[in-house]
């Protein structure tokens, strides 16, 4: 996924946490935030430190983005988010989490299809 889909900065992160709007299964948190006029939907992602060493989070991260990576033409372009990994995720192979992933931004309606 480019850098221009990513959020890095704290306070957008922050921003977004904000709103409240949140939705979640058992392996993933999603906060959404609504924006009308953007080209692609932009995502930060965050893996605390009880998932798992420096190694296990970025083998996480780098699986969140690639199910993202696949799910991005269904994905609203409207919307902004931050998605927030649990520890439990760390006992799933890269499918089971993009199966997460589109359960959970299917709860959030951020799905287009």
């Amino acid at each position: 996924m480019r850098k221009s889909y990513r959020i890095k900065k704290e306070q957008e992160f922050q921003k977004i946490i904000q709103t409240r709007q949140s939705f979640a299964n058992r392996n993933f948190v999603v906060y959404i935030m609504k924006k009308n006029v953007q080209p692609h939907f932009r995502v930060g992602i965050s893996v605390g430190k009880k998932v798992g060493n420096a190694v296990r989070r970025n083998r996480v991260k780098r699986q969140i983005r690639q199910a993202l990576f696949e799910l991005k033409e269904d994905i609203s372009s409207e919307y902004n988010f931050v998605v927030i990994a649990r520890p439990a995720v760390i006992h799933l192979n890269t499918r089971e989490v993009k199966q997460n992933i589109r359960h959970v931004l299917k709860l959030a309606k951020v799905m287009n299809k």
